[in-house]
């Protein structure tokens, strides 16, 4: 399904049969109800035929297998020798993560700080002028927000934009939530004990 070598996702296609695209070519990304182990996301991607076709991607392929994580072997051409890709993959995320580089981050707008997330977490990508415009739904706060990234920052883990866009936009089932979470915290025992304070 996930090619680790070249980024690609491999899909069915009426017309062509098979195709292979990247994360970035993903247009919506749904959470189906019912297994959890691993979960399953409906996928509507932009397809190299010109239409936009639903496949089905379970969860390790969708936030695991980028990271190289999964089966595979390499023909190492300095010994001549199959070896074995998700040990020497796994290797390198290791260190990237030690160094506190995540795979892929996003800004969360709501909370003003930037966040490290999986591709699960995406809901909506959008193509624009050159770049890709990001919904993604935190995984700390819950609440959504949008970043104008590269396809680079997407496709490939470990590649962080250094400048990302941040939409300033609380969205409306946040806007929901944020007054529910007020409401609890203005009757709540915590607020009359800071308005003593104040």
């Amino acid at each position: 399904m996930y090619d680790v070598l070249t980024s690609r996702y491999t899909f069915a296609c009426p017309a062509r049969g098979e195709v292979r695209v990247q994360l970035s070519a993903f247009r919506r990304l749904e959470r189906l109800p019912g297994a959890a182990h691993p979960a399953v996301y409906r996928v509507a991607f932009e397809c190299a035929c010109g239409d936009e076709h639903l496949g089905l991607v379970a969860h390790d392929e969708l936030d695991w297998a980028p990271l190289g994580l999964g089966e595979g072997t390499f023909l190492n051409l300095m010994t001549s020798a199959l070896e074995d890709l998700a040990n020497e993959l796994a290797d390198v995320t290791a260190r990237h993560i030690q160094q506190g580089r995540w795979p892929w981050s996003f800004f969360c707008y709501p909370e003003e700080q930037p966040r490290p997330v999986f591709p699960s977490s995406f809901f909506l990508l959008a193509p624009g002028d050159g770049s890709l415009g990001l919904a993604v739904r935190c995984p700390a706060c819950q609440k959504t927000s949008v970043n104008l990234v590269s396809h680079e920052h997407v496709d490939l883990p470990f590649h962080n934009d250094p400048e990302v866009g941040v939409v300033e936009h609380v969205f409306h089932e946040d806007v929901a939530r944020t007054v529910e979470e007020f409401r609890a915290e203005l009757y709540s025992a915590s607020f009359d004990s800071r308005r003593i304070a104040l």
